[in-house]
């Protein structure tokens, strides 16, 4: 069975171009024109990856990506924007997008962006689909880690994580208590050169910290470190 792409955009040109590459690249493309189309789709299509244009009409992407997340619908997101919007780029990523792209792209890096997060998707269902054995756990404070399950527990409640915050929280686990700058997390978890937009990582450890510290003003789990940028330590009170 083919990898199932959703491509949401209004602009004709671009969903034409993007189904041609896409189904010249080996995927199966489904498309929508507007955002109301796009999440019905998502909802019971139930596609590998949704290629999401930030300006749409009836439901724009915001709204689309909120919802969807909202719904506990998980599949990964790639946002569109005709707009070089810092603003823009980093609400998609607090309402649960997991990377963007700028117009005008080229088909090639799009491809090259949707299969980096494939790759990481496919990594996560095969874990789900292993055996039962926990294998290896990382216990800090009240938060425990499965990596090969990509599973975590915050005082044993199953925390609902994107894959990319899983993979963030994994990283800083493995380095516990070392000082992880923000260049690094780029490399380590979006492994591709995001041009120095450390704000990425800014937005996803607040998404870490919104669900494992009790004050995200004062967390005890994952510390900034100013100038330098973030660790995560065992908590010395609770």
């Amino acid at each position: 069975m083919k990898t199932k792409v959703l491509v949401v955009d209004d602009e004709q040109s671009i969903v034409t171009l993007l189904q041609y590459n896409l189904e010249q690249a080996g995927y199966e493309v489904i498309t929508a024109m507007d955002g109301e189309e796009g999440k019905r789709r998502a909802e019971l299509e139930e596609p590998d990856i949704i290629v999401l244009d930030l300006m749409l009409p009836k439901l724009d992407g915001m709204e689309v990506c909120k919802q969807l997340r909202q719904e506990k619908i998980m599949t990964p997101i790639l946002m569109l924007t005709a707009k070089d919007d810092e603003l823009d780029k980093i609400l998609g990523l607090e309402l649960g997008a997991d990377d963007y792209m700028v117009k005008p792209f080229s088909p090639r890096e799009v491809i090259a962006r949707v299969k980096a997060i494939l790759r990481r998707t496919q990594q996560l269902k095969e874990a789900a689909d292993g055996d039962s054995d926990e294998g290896a756990q990382i216990n800090i404070g009240k938060l425990k880690i499965y990596p090969e399950k990509y599973e975590a527990f915050f005082s044993d409640q199953l925390l609902e994580l994107t894959l990319k915050e899983f993979e963030l929280l994994i990283y800083l686990a493995q380095n516990k208590g070392r000082v992880m700058t923000r260049d690094q997390l780029l490399s380590a978890v979006w492994n591709y050169d995001f041009a120095g937009d450390t704000r990425i990582v800014d937005v996803h450890i607040s998404h870490l910290r919104e669900k494992i510290e009790a004050d995200t003003k004062k967390p005890v789990y994952i510390k900034t470190i100013r100038g330098l940028g973030y660790k995560l330590e065992e908590p010395k009170q609770e």
